[in-house]
């Protein structure tokens, strides 16, 4: 399933399921067919976000600094912070306009 996400204050932002269901997971929330994150809701999922995405890249720093001959390298399709810019900086934008997100309809 494909999620489209839309609010007035930014571009939409379309994510395979499987990418939503890990940012909602994130969240603390569940991923419904439809939905919306009131501008209340944004400030408290922006910071749970940036906080999963850094501590993403502290641990992909950590296991990078493992053996030096090890041949096992991270996959880029498993990179939070790439894969969920997007998202994030659309919460930013709906945050700043007062906007809410919505999906699903």
């Amino acid at each position: 399933m494909i999620y489209q996400f839309r609010s007035k204050a930014g571009p939409d932002v379309i994510m395979l399921a499987d990418l939503s269901q890990r940012i909602f997971d994130i969240l603390g929330r569940p991923l419904e067919p439809r939905g919306i994150l009131t501008v209340e809701q944004l400030p408290p999922l922006i910071t749970a976000l940036e906080t999963a995405i850094l501590k993403d890249l502290e641990d992909r720093a950590k296991s990078n600094q493992t053996e030096p001959g090890s041949t096992d390298k991270p996959k880029l399709a498993d990179r939070l912070w790439q894969r969920a810019y997007p998202f994030l900086e659309l919460l930013k934008q709906a945050k700043a306009s007062d906007e809410p997100v919505l999906w699903g309809v």
